[in-house]
């Protein structure tokens, strides 16, 4: 017979929707429990069940084969209608199970216990359960040990819900830094227009070009699968877009990256070396409106090491003296504070066909 459903239903299977672990794929650690408690209850049967309004689905199990059955057949789902621990020592003795299919069946099931696995509210989500097919009992130390394996099954659950609510607050964060950092670029932006002295302007505008940089690190941030960790493959072409914003028509933007995997503070340094690079170019490289390129290139070296290659293909050394893209400024300045905290290799170069910088550092 099909069991009733739970008093506070509705509660129940609302707070089962917030764990958000349905139909989720097997992982070790639940595989890893059910495992365990088959070999100790000496069952050829464990299951994590998970109670939904028409079915029971199994997050893990042993001797079953399957993910889910239909609430018609499950024990479970009379069991958290009880206590919190229910042995069922012969279930074709127990009138909720004499015509149920499994237990009828050649081998039926014959034998049942089950733990349930009870949310913070105090409402049942489901059971740790073994299952025989022949009639038993189990021993005190197995029947603790269900009890306590169900506890820590529960502990998985809550504390996978916890680490996606801090993901949901941290992308909330992100988001809100990112736009906080794209209205104070604005606001540079609007000051730097109205400065007149060129050393001033300059400052403001690397500060701008840092902010952006920044901004473009946290809307990375937001879809970050990994805490603290940027796909480099994603970020560059954001850095790069931001460069092309600000690139006159003459010159076009060009970024290669490969998908490496960096921590954010390494990530945004690389973007600060980018855009100091292209910003440098474009003063000095393309003058008279001279067409060409500023390319990137990002990815893993043959040594091992992470590797930033920039060039242009401007006037380089046959640069006027007073042009000339290794002369010392801010721009320089923060590309070797960047290179500094990146604990890499810089070196720099002016060819007659361009100029050309190389970074190299330790990935994380």
């Amino acid at each position: 017979m099909r069991a009733q459903p739970h008093p506070m239903q509705d509660a129940r299977l609302e707070t089962l929707r917030r764990y958000d672990i349905l139909d989720t794929p097997r992982e070790a650690d639940f595989d890893d429990i059910v495992s365990l408690v088959s070999r100790i209850c000496e069952a050829p049967i464990s299951v994590v069940n998970l109670i939904d309004i028409d079915r029971q689905w199994f997050k893990a199990e042993v001797g079953l084969g399957v993910r889910e059955t239909p609430l018609e057949t499950s024990i479970c789902s009379h069991v958290i209608l009880e206590g919190d621990f229910i042995e069922i020592p012969d279930t074709l003795a127990d009138p909720r199970m004499a015509d149920n299919p499994l237990c009828l069946g050649d081998p039926g099931l014959r034998f049942y216990a089950g733990a349930r696995l009870v949310a913070a509210n105090g409402l049942p989500l489901g059971t740790l359960c073994v299952l025989d097919h022949e009639p038993r009992a189990l021993t005190e130390i197995q029947r603790d040990t269900l009890k306590v394996l169900a506890q820590r099954v529960m502990r998985e659950l809550d504390l996978r819900r916890a680490l996606k609510a801090a993901d949901t607050l941290r992308s909330e964060i992100d988001h809100r830094v990112k736009n906080s950092l794209q209205t104070i670029s604005a606001v540079v932006r609007l000051h730097t227009r109205k400065i007149v002295q060129e050393d001033a302007r300059e400052a403001l505008t690397a500060v701008e070009r840092r902010i952006e940089a920044v901004a473009a690190l946290h809307a990375e941030l937001q879809t970050a699968t990994e805490h603290d960790k940027i796909d480099m493959g994603a970020y560059l072409p954001r850095i790069g877009h931001l460069i092309k914003r600000t690139a006159p028509a003459h010159v076009t933007v060009s970024v290669e990256t490969e998908n490496i995997m960096l921590v954010a503070t390494q990530a945004a340094q690389v973007a600060v070396v980018m855009t100091e690079f292209a910003a440098n170019s474009i003063k000095h490289g393309f003058p008279d409106q001279r067409a060409g390129t500023v390319r990137f290139r990002f990815g893993r070296a043959e040594s091992g090491e992470i590797a930033l290659r920039c060039e242009d293909d401007g006037v380089g050394s046959a640069a006027r003296p007073s042009e000339d893209a290794t002369s010392t400024g801010i721009g320089l300045d923060i590309v070797e504070a960047a290179a500094s905290t990146l604990g890499a290799t810089l070196n720099k170069d002016l060819t007659e066909a361009g100029s050309r910088m190389a970074l190299r550092f330790a990935g994380a």
